[in-house]
């Protein structure tokens, strides 16, 4: 059976959170989904570009947010709120944050999950491949 691609968002000002972010990722998180398509945004205005444009069918062509908690001038996490508040069955938001203290914030923006900075690739993988299969059952 082929599976489409899974589509991950990721969103910062900075390219080397980007890319550390994608090199966690590698291709595939976990043998037991699809593989990934990246689609990286430095601002706020692009990312809302790409998700007002939906795919053939109408809809939204992301499967999960990553989003820098710590991004400027706009920070992931009034983006995460945003797009709870205004994309219909928005897909799950992982938010990268500076401190361990910043899970209340995380908890405001309505983000199901939250990593530390600096990105540790194995809990970055792990905790992206739950959120998936988390969605997987919920879209099913």
């Amino acid at each position: 059976m082929i599976q489409r691609p899974i589509n991950i968002v990721v969103y910062s000002h900075d390219s080397s959170v980007r890319q550390s972010v994608i090199a966690g990722l590698g291709k595939q998180v976990a043998t037991d989904l699809p593989v990934h398509q990246i689609h990286e945004f430095a601002t706020g205005k692009a990312l809302r570009l790409f998700i007002d444009r939906k795919g053939q069918d109408g809809n939204l062509r992301a499967d999960l947010f990553i989003l820098d908690g710590e991004a400027v001038p706009e920070g992931g996490m009034g983006i995460s709120r945003q797009l709870k508040d205004e994309v219909f069955e928005c897909p799950p938001v992982l938010l990268l944050t500076a401190r361990a203290d910043d899970a209340w914030l995380a908890t405001w923006s309505r983000a199901e999950s939250f990593v530390m900075h600096p990105i540790d690739p194995f809990t970055l993988a792990s905790t992206v491949a739950s959120l998936l299969r988390a969605r997987s059952l919920t879209v099913a």
